[in-house]
């Protein structure tokens, strides 16, 4: 990382912003354009998502809305590692999601050791009440 680079979600300096049109299949054509030599198959490796998924978004034959957070910032990743400037927001975007928010290390820590201290029946209230919060998430 340069003392150039944004923070995590925000445009790299120097990079336009991402068509607010451009769905997953569109961002992923122009962004191995940008990596000459490099493969869908490169990126579908290296990402750690199958060749045959990776391909059908790019195709359009599969949907996108519910590709994993992780999966869409494994992507980031090796693009970044390729040269190619990409956000982890262009990915977000890009399938029709809000951006989540950077969760740091010591806050995931603190809430698997506040979630442990709960009984049973109250993680799985937890877990329920965190799926919902998700879904009005992605709605809105």
């Amino acid at each position: 990382m340069t003392n150039e680079q944004s923070r995590p979600g925000e445009p790299d300096p120097g990079l336009e912003p991402a068509d607010r049109h451009e769905d997953l299949a569109a961002l992923l054509g122009k962004l191995l354009a940008r990596a000459p030599g490099k493969t869908q198959k490169d990126l579908a490796s290296e990402a750690g998502i199958s060749y045959p998924t990776l391909n059908a978004w790019m195709n359009r034959t599969r949907g996108t809305s519910r590709i994993d957070p992780e999966k869409l910032r494994a992507m980031v990743e090796v693009f970044r590692r390729w040269g190619v400037r990409t956000t982890p927001r262009e990915f977000f975007e890009a399938v029709g999601r809000p951006v989540p928010g950077p969760s740091g290390d010591e806050r995931e820590a603190r809430l698997l050791k506040l979630y442990r201290q709960l009984p049973e029946s109250r993680q799985r209230a937890l877990l329920k009440d965190a799926e919902a919060m998700l879904q009005v998430t992605r709605i809105s």
